[in-house]
């Protein structure tokens, strides 16, 4: 327990958010020191468009199993001066140890735990919380080979897994207008602002509560002065869905939006990011890890999405949430219970190493073990 909890205040400690690829590179070295460590393998540093990933495969054939992860947070720089890592009455608190700095570390202890590693690979990407723009293409190539896909999110209420994630997609809607002074001759200009607020009105009445489809305008932006009509606008939209009828619906119907001001242009930007991870990409790995949990664990359908979206997405199975237990992802209260690292880790080690048996005939005659099994 020791060595695990000094792994994860090490990681914490290493601010890593999204947007800061040098931050980002600083937190993957620490990662690979932590797996260079535990697994006597370097890995590959995979850097795309200035982001840092990191992989490890074992043995010389395809991967089977995949261990999916992310260390990048939502938590800017600066972040540990009003959030220091600590660990206090059984509960461990630092900005990402929740989401998902826990599960990244409990990945690479897990697999050291493994006596053979053989047709295993680990992905620990750093872009997942901005939607995975740099690393969705390495995901899903790594994952192709795969019978199984582990996602070490950290899990929802109360422990239990994530059997189901509604899918995601991100517009951003401009409104191109025209500036006047706003107290000389305000009827000479077309207020991008008036415009964007009917356009926000317009995809908020895309959302159906009964199917669970949100559609929430976020971040808003319009005008430059106090006394210009504004010239241009623009809000973002984010919206979740259950299924991916209901994703190309409002797809649909964004892309369809007009102007309702005389004289305004709007321009749509975006599209679906994720598709939902279904119940069905989940059900098999749930039975089975619950079976080798002695029948312990529950399963929770969630709204936010994660990279295993993208490869439950792909047809692969896919199981989600098998991470720290904890709570307050992205918010003050990020923590994580100390006394759950342990057995989610070792269910972690015994879920890879039957789904590794299961993947291959020739598992059962390898005998590389740690040091055998190779790494490329």
């Amino acid at each position: 327990m020791n060595d695990l909890l000094a792994d994860i205040k090490t990681l914490v400690e290493c601010e890593s958010p999204s947007q800061d690829h040098d931050a980002v590179a600083r937190s993957a070295e620490v990662v690979a020191e932590i797996g260079r460590r535990l697994l006597g393998a370097e890995p590959e540093r995979i850097v795309v468009d200035g982001c840092t990933h990191l992989r490890w495969r074992f043995g010389d054939g395809p991967p089977r199993v995949l261990l999916l992860g992310h260390h990048d947070t939502v938590w800017p720089l600066g972040s540990l001066r009003t959030h220091p890592f600590s660990v206090e009455d059984g509960v461990l608190r630092g900005p990402g140890c929740f989401d998902m700095k826990a599960g990244v570390v409990m990945a690479l202890h897990a697999a050291a735990a493994l006596a053979d590693r053989t047709g295993l690979a680990i992905l620990i990407t750093g872009d997942e919380e901005i939607g995975a723009p740099r690393s969705r293409s390495l995901i899903e190539e790594e994952a192709k080979s795969c019978g199984a896909v582990l996602v070490l999110e950290a899990s929802a209420d109360g422990g239990a897994l994530k059997t189901r994630r509604k899918g995601v997609s991100q517009y951003r809607i401009e409104v191109e207008g025209r500036a006047a002074h706003a107290g000389l001759e305000p009827e000479k200009g077309v207020n991008a602002g008036i415009e964007i607020a009917h356009q926000i009105l317009a995809v908020a009445d895309l959302a159906d509560p009964d199917r669970g489809t949100s559609v929430v305008p976020t971040v808003l932006t319009a005008g430059t002065t106090g006394n210009t009509v504004p010239a241009a606008a623009s809000v973002a939209v984010d919206v979740r869905a259950w299924d991916a009828a209901e994703q190309d619906r409002v797809d649909r119907a964004v892309r369809n939006l007009s102007p309702a001001l005389a004289g305004a242009r709007i321009r749509i930007a975006g599209a679906v990011n994720r598709a939902p991870l279904d119940a069905e990409a989940s059900a098999d790995l749930f039975e089975l890890a619950n079976s080798l949990a002695g029948g312990t664990l529950t399963g929770a359908s969630v709204g936010g999405a994660s990279d295993g979206n993208i490869t439950a997405g792909l047809g692969i199975p896919t199981l989600d949430g098998l991470g720290a237990v904890g709570g307050g992802a992205h918010a003050d209260n990020e923590h994580v219970l100390v006394a759950e690292l342990l057995p989610r880790t070792a269910l972690l080690v015994t879920l890879t190493k039957t789904l590794l048996a299961k993947g291959s005939s020739s598992a059962a005659t390898n005998t590389g073990g740690e040091s055998g099994a190779g790494q490329r």
